[in-house]
């Protein structure tokens, strides 16, 4: 019997560190957790200036552009890369009537964009790549008035995983297609790598403009079927002494699920993980795709 004993330690020691599942703390401290990540996840998700309020993205042309929504007879000129708004007083910008052209921030600047609003809608400036274009929402939009609801797989802590970062010297840069056929020039730091189930895989994640975490765009075997099928995305913190977490169980649906007028990042081809990450968000009912 205690020869058994000594040889179950053994074989638990020669098990690689990366296939154990994280510790946590209680299962019903971490299935919290979850509950209120998917809460919060669903309060967004229902707030005035949500992607569910998505009506409208409208491309601009170099020179005057007649805005097409909302149909108030307004105007904005495109030149140099700037979008001046016309006056319109059917318009306002922080409470005030649009009384005089107005040099429009777009969702870049490091101030955010400036928002434009006639009644229940309002409008921004997007830049995508060297394209401008106007956002537009209204907080009476049908996609938001008749929300569906988030589907999830079971919580499963297997798919809370400790992950190796490899740093990328110097760091690279990855071309990033949206489902727009856009392309962008983003800068991976380095890989992420995790086993499950005795299997190493690894994924690159992006660095976001002013941002610090990972940004993780992937696909896996369950997209198209059980989830979402262009993609899903997945945050993690930045490493500490080479190592950082990816919950999985966070991974969540693109704008796109939900909306045609978002312009979603896709996985590049080294994010598409051949495995079924039973985790996460599942497709939305009311999808529009």
């Amino acid at each position: 019997m205690k020869r058994m004993f000594v040889l179950a330690l053994l074989v638990l020691a020669c098990k690689p560190a990366a296939e154990k599942t994280l510790p946590v703390a209680a299962d019903n401290k971490y299935q919290q957790e979850i509950m209120q990540w998917r809460e919060h996840r669903r309060t967004r998700l229902l707030a005035d200036d949500s992607w569910l309020t998505l009506t409208g993205l409208q491309w601009l042309d170099p020179g005057s552009n007649k805005i097409e929504n909302p149909a108030v007879g307004a105007t904005a000129d495109l030149k140099d890369g700037v979008v001046t708004l016309a006056p319109n007083a059917k318009l306002t910008i922080d409470g005030k009537p649009v009384t005089k052209p107005v040099a429009l921030l777009d969702d870049t600047n490091a101030k955010g964009p400036t928002i434009v609003q006639s009644g229940t809608t309002k409008f921004n400036v997007i830049k995508r790549a060297d394209k401008f274009g106007l956002r537009v929402r209204d907080t009476n939009a049908e996609a938001r008035r008749d929300f569906k609801g988030l589907e999830y797989f079971d919580v499963n802590p297997k798919w809370r995983v400790e992950a190796r970062f490899e740093p990328f010297s110097p760091p690279k840069h990855v071309a990033i297609t949206n489902v727009l056929g856009m392309v962008t020039d983003e800068v991976a730091p380095g890989e992420l790598v995790f086993t499950v189930d005795g299997k190493e895989y690894r994924i690159e994640p992006i660095l976001e403009q002013g941002e610090t975490d990972y940004f993780i765009i992937f696909k896996d075997q369950t997209s198209g079927k059980e989830t979402y099928a262009a993609a899903r995305y997945v945050y993690a913190p930045p490493a500490k002494d080479g190592k950082t977490v990816i919950d999985f169980n966070k991974a969540y649906n693109p704008p796109c699920t939900f909306t045609p007028y978002a312009t979603c990042p896709l996985p590049p081809s080294q994010n598409r993980l051949p495995v079924r990450v039973e985790a996460g968000e599942k497709k939305y009912a009311g999808g529009h795709a």
